[in-house]
């Protein structure tokens, strides 16, 4: 044994942080494994001071697109006021900031670089912090958190903001150009063409997900929205936004503040969505009522180095943290591995993206399903998120307890998957122009066949659907945990993604990642080597 503490002791020293002072390893040294999830009795290294937590997190409203509250106001000016928010609430000199990621969809790539940047300026930092743009479609405000986070660990610098915004007003869904003739060799490339939609009653003919159980997914998120709304929940996390609603008959400004989810319907219910008709299969489950909304909204979150954030005395709102695998020597901390996943699925049914993302994030953070609290799963549509929440036999008092996409909205790069309302009559014409047998959609037995025309469909606005969520889920999920304390420590985030893809993140409550690792010894444990037998 005590050759084996010598290994350690030597490695260690080998390993230590260059800038690190002096450390005494002698009580952190043992044999003894380690498993996430409790306090344990070793004391932190110098890692601990790298961990990267998350100061400040907030929002916009999410405001329906081309009618709601931010219908007449510039993409620029919903991320500027996130972006203020977070230097003027954490005291934050902005020169500080080492880089600013914003995850972004549809609009241009340079025009919607150019106008975050732009956004900068507006929110008060100075030319000296750089700026760009990230696209991972559905996940791409949480993807620009986790480049920052990764940046950040590796030392790239410091401080660092993950951002996300979309103006599905002033940038709906389009398709440039024209489509390879190639795709039609490829059924996956094919695949990554078809409507969402399609996509979603494809995840419900193929796994069982019935009508009613999409109507009660709906009706829940919806009702989980209000109650939150009207308890305040959302006060702490959305930034009220002075902007201008201008009339379409007179052209007459108004000025308004917005500070409120518009796409909530507390009075929905199970029977008046039971009324609406499907859209994108005639006999079909998927209708507006029980898939996303199509939304407009910024979000943005502070992140920097745990030693930084407690030296300029900021609180920490959550780590994201890298966490030892389960069942392996306490020395594993010197080979952390990061709590973000991104997979890829068959493109077909491209809403399980969350149910294969979620478990390869929550094995690299050393937990299983049963750790994890609070779930924010994206509601691209009622079929994907009720099976993937059924697919990983979560508890549904843990998932998206304050509402979801179907009920708050889904404005792409900054939140929740879209929901394809505006384009259903175009569906219907497209589609029902086009329905004699041939090869099935999705080259799936769903009962909707037809021999596509993927240009023409392509051409008249239908994408992959929209990147989605990331800024807006962690601002709600990380005040949610604060507000339930101890007894919520670990959160996780997770979309699908268009094309055939998933994502998630693994978060910490900030106040529960003490002085101690992230560990607890294990009575049986496997020794490091043939020394200490």
């Amino acid at each position: 044994m005590e050759k084996a503490t010598n290994r350690q002791r030597v490695l260690l020293e080998h390993l230590r942080p260059l800038n690190s002072s002096a450390h005494n390893y002698e009580s952190s040294l043992s044999a003894s494994a380690c498993a996430a999830g409790d306090s344990a009795a070793y004391q932190r290294t110098s890692a601990y001071g790298d961990d990267v937590v998350i100061v400040a997190a907030y929002r916009t409203a999410l405001c329906k697109s081309k009618r709601g509250g931010f219908k007449d106001t510039y993409p620029d000016d919903l991320l500027a006021p996130v972006l203020r928010a977070l230097i003027e609430k954490t005291n934050l000199n902005p020169s500080e900031v080492g880089d600013i990621v914003v995850g972004t969809v549809l609009a241009p790539g340079s025009q919607r670089a150019s106008e975050c940047r732009m956004a900068a300026f507006y929110a008060g930092f100075p030319e000296t912090v750089p700026l760009r743009t990230v696209n991972r479609q559905c996940s791409s405000g949480l993807q620009a958190v986790a480049d920052v986070a990764a940046a950040i660990k590796a030392g790239f610098y410091d401080i660092g903001i993950g951002a996300g915004l979309e103006s599905m007003t002033a940038n709906p869904m389009a398709w440039e150009g024209s489509v390879n003739p190639k795709v039609e060799k490829f059924q996956k490339a094919q695949n990554c063409l078809l409507p969402m939609g399609i996509t979603s009653e494809n995840v419900a003919h193929r796994f069982g997900v019935t009508r009613q159980e999409q109507d009660q997914a709906a009706v829940e998120s919806h009702r989980k929205a209000a109650a939150a709304t009207a308890a305040g929940k959302f006060k702490d996390e959305i930034i009220p936004v002075a902007t201008k609603i201008v009339d379409p008959k007179t052209g007459e400004e108004k000025p308004v503040t917005i500070s409120v989810d518009d796409g909530i319907r507390p009075n929905t219910s199970v029977s008046e969505l039971g009324k609406l008709k499907t859209v994108f299969k005639k006999d079909g489950t998927t209708t507006a009522g029980n898939s996303s909304q199509v939304s407009d909204g910024a979000g943005a979150v502070l992140l920097m180095k745990r030693s930084l954030a407690m030296h300029k005395g900021l609180p920490i709102l959550g780590v994201f943290r890298h966490v030892f695998p389960r069942n392996q020597p306490y020395t594993c901390n010197l080979s952390d591995i990061m709590t973000f996943a991104a997979v890829g699925v068959d493109p077909a049914i491209m809403g399980v993206g969350p149910a294969v993302a979620i478990p390869a994030a929550v094995k690299a953070a050393g937990l299983e399903i049963d750790d994890i609290d609070l779930f924010e799963i994206n509601e691209a549509f009622a079929s994907q998120f009720v099976y993937c929440r059924n697919k990983l036999e979560i508890d549904p008092e843990k998932v998206n307890v304050n509402g979801g996409a179907m009920a708050i909205g889904h404005p792409l790069g900054a939140t929740e998957f879209l929901r394809l309302f505006n384009l259903f009559t175009l569906i219907r014409a497209i589609l029902g122009a086009s329905v004699p047998s041939g090869e099935e959609v999705g080259g799936e037995d769903t009962g909707f066949r037809s021999e596509f025309n993927w240009v023409q469909i392509v051409n008249v606005g239908f994408r992959q659907g929209p990147p989605r969520k990331g800024a807006r889920c962690v601002a709600t999920l990380l005040h949610e945990m604060k507000r339930r304390g101890k007894d919520c420590r670990f959160g996780v985030i997770s979309m699908c993604i268009g094309t055939g893809m998933g994502a998630a993140a693994v978060f910490e409550r900030g106040d529960s990642a003490d002085e101690l690792c992230n560990a607890r010894k294990v009575e049986n444990h496997g020794f490091l080597s043939k020394d200490a037998r």
